[in-house]
């Protein structure tokens, strides 16, 4: 599909060169909140990044979620705002508004949208916090500004996400019915589980600092 709709629309003459700031723009962040994660251990406090990844959408990936979801080309720009992305990994639900709440204080990138799949999560069970960045990047030519999407969920819920992608990869988002209510009952308990963790958050914060110094 991507490749019919490249032929159709021929967006970038150089892609490796388009890319390039979104791919700065991932690296910089991942190396901002994994400074804030050591911040918090340097200072012995509970940190509520437990991991960072990011990546970088090939375009062959752009141009097929352009054609799946009607994107025209002269929108394309802020019709896919996950060219650039970030995914952080938190212990419990509580530290996923604690980072975005560190987020929407800084002053070196700007917070232009934010969707919570947590309180509103998605008829399929889907649960996370996404976060829209404008992130300066510094290049040859100048200072540029890219789209980043941020998303910040827990173990279980990156799990549950992780499985889900796969099959809807396979049944092109249209589930039968047995698998969709079994997504849907998973979901739910990934986030009992959740919930639970966060009940014993404090034992599990003296236990991990009686670990480490062990």
């Amino acid at each position: 599909m991507g490749e019919q709709f490249e032929k159709e629309i021929p967006l970038v003459d150089d892609w490796p060169l388009f890319l390039a700031p979104y791919g700065q723009a991932v690296e910089e962040l991942k190396l901002k909140l994994k400074s804030i994660r050591q911040e918090y251990i340097d200072l012995d406090k509970h940190a509520p990044i437990e991991f960072v990844t990011g990546r970088v959408k090939t375009p062959e990936s752009i141009l097929e979620k352009m054609a799946v979801r009607k994107i025209e080309a002269k929108n394309f720009l802020y019709g896919v705002q996950d060219i650039a992305g970030v995914r952080v990994m938190c212990q419990f639900v509580e530290d996923i508004y604690e980072v975005a709440e560190l987020l929407l204080k800084r002053t070196d990138f700007k917070v232009i949208m934010i969707r919570d799949y947590i309180k509103n999560h998605k008829p399929s069970g889907y649960r996370s916090y996404h976060m829209i960045l404008e992130y300066p990047v510094e290049r040859i030519e100048g200072n540029i500004s890219v789209i980043v999407e941020v998303q910040i969920r827990t173990l279980a819920m990156n799990f549950w996400a992780t499985i889900e992608h796969s099959l809807n990869y396979k049944y092109d988002g249209k589930y039968p019915v047995e698998i969709l209510e079994r997504l849907q009952r998973a979901s739910e308990a990934a986030f009992l589980l959740d919930e639970e963790m966060s009940q014993i958050r404090e034992e599990i914060h003296e236990a991990t600092k009686l670990f480490d110094s062990k």
